[in-house]
């Protein structure tokens, strides 16, 4: 039997167990077959000397987040535990590294989870990336970063933000306005996100000038997008003629970032979604690389992840 006491370097030690120490609670949790004594920034650990190197390498991968991040919530602890990967690895680039983009108003945009961290790294090796997650885990907002960096650092001369106009179907022709009225509320999260990171004057430049385009899936059929970052949202309703047709709009010195969520499909019941043929066909193509979030990953509140946990547990029982 080993004994080791490991002290946290964290001025707030609530701050690293969680309220009513629910985060050590699960730390325990998870090795239950050691003796683990809190006291204060001071842990006392018991057991097998190989246990007891495993939590001592694991608490490290959590210590790496919270001093990156400056706090740590329940569904990370678990994610961090179970992975192999561990964001000490990347202590040899600067925190800033961890920085996609400044916002307005201060907000700094950078990967909060360890998945978004992949996103962020595979796009620099990869052109074309699948980012496959449940709601609120931030591929989104996360690919939108990435372009507004390449925007900014002059690796693209555009960014081209498409989504499919399922929702609107045969009923758009009833609602108001022009066409880009009728469509604008569809394609909605993606300017959000695009005026959390541009100034409102330069955004509406770019607009104007074409050099960040906002438009349908069907819009991109004939097209060849180069010199472009390109981000297909809401891929899981595309039809499989549709994302293959997107797919090949790929030009010179283009970045394709595909977003999705294979569980919120709002195709009719007998149209096959494309994301899912694109996972089977492509998912060992050489220079395409896929990201699967989980529920570790949401970064809203704390109940969409138990919405999402509940859901999931729900469908695997059926």
């Amino acid at each position: 039997m080993t004994e080791r006491i490991l002290t946290l370097p964290v001025k707030d030690p609530v701050s690293f167990y969680g309220v009513a120490d629910a985060n050590l609670e699960q730390i325990k949790a998870m090795f239950n077959d050691l003796l683990i004594v809190a006291r204060g920034t001071e842990l006392k650990v018991k057991g097998e000397l190989a246990r007891v190197d495993e939590f001592d390498r694991k608490m490290n991968n959590l210590l790496d987040y919270y001093n990156r991040f400056g706090n740590i919530e329940e569904q990370h602890v678990k994610q961090i535990m179970q992975s192999d990967a561990s964001l000490a690895a990347s202590k040899r680039e600067d925190d800033s590294s961890d920085i996609i983009v400044y916002g307005n108003n201060g907000l700094i945009v950078k990967a909060r989870t360890i998945n978004q961290k992949r996103i962020v790294l595979s796009a620099r090796e990869h052109d074309m990336l699948f980012a496959i997650g449940p709601a609120g885990t931030g591929k989104t907002y996360t690919a939108v970063a990435l372009a507004v960096k390449a925007l900014k650092n002059k690796e693209v001369r555009r960014i081209i933000l498409t989504r499919p106009a399922v929702e609107a179907g045969e009923n758009l022709g009833f609602l108001p306005g022009d066409l880009k009225e009728k469509l604008d509320p569809y394609l909605q999260p993606l300017y959000d996100a695009l005026r959390d990171m541009l100034p409102a004057e330069k955004l509406s430049q770019y607009m104007e000038t074409g050099i960040i385009q906002i438009a349908p899936l069907a819009f991109m059929r004939g097209r060849t997008l180069d010199n472009a970052f390109v981000i297909l949202d809401e891929a899981q309703n595309a039809t499989e003629s549709q994302l293959k047709m997107f797919l090949t709009r790929m030009g010179r010195s283009a970045k394709f970032v595909i977003t999705g969520d294979l569980t919120q499909i709002d195709l009719p019941p007998k149209q096959p979604s494309g994301l899912k043929q694109a996972v089977k066909f492509l998912n060992n193509v050489e220079g395409i690389d896929f990201i699967y979030l989980d529920e570790g990953d949401v970064i809203r509140h704390r109940l969409v992840t138990r919405i999402i946990h509940a859901y999931k547990k729900h469908s695997s029982s059926e």
